[in-house]
C-alpha cells in the first residue's frame, strides 16, 4: 500500500474508474481556466493601458479596468470549484 499509486479500499474495482476520471478532470478544467484567463488578459490589458486609445479612441477608466480584473479573477475561481460538480 506504501508504494501504490491507487489503493482500493474495497473490493470494487469501479474505484479505479472513479480514480482515473478524478485525475482527469483537475487537468481539463486547468486548462480551461488558463486558457480564458489568457485570452481576457490579453484582450483587456492593452485596452486598460491605453494602446488601442491612439488608433480607435478606445480607453478604459481605471477603476473599471481593476473591476475587470477582479472579475477575472473571480471567474477563475468560480472555474476551479466545478471540480465539486464531477461526476465519479
Amino acid at each position: 500500500m506504501g508504494a501504490a499509486a491507487v489503493t482500493l479500499i474495497k473490493g470494487d474495482l469501479q474505484g479505479i474508474v472513479r480514480a482515473r476520471r478524478l485525475s482527469r478532470a483537475p487537468c481539463a478544467i486547468s486548462v480551461r481556466t488558463c486558457s480564458f484567463a489568457f485570452v481576457f488578459n490579453a484582450l483587456a490589458v492593452p485596452i486598460a493601458a491605453g494602446v488601442l486609445y491612439p488608433a480607435l479612441g478606445l480607453l478604459l477608466n481605471p477603476m473599471i479596468a481593476s473591476a475587470a480584473m477582479s472579475m477575472s479573477s473571480v471567474l477563475v475561481i468560480t472555474n476551479a470549484l466545478r471540480l465539486r460538480t464531477v461526476r465519479l
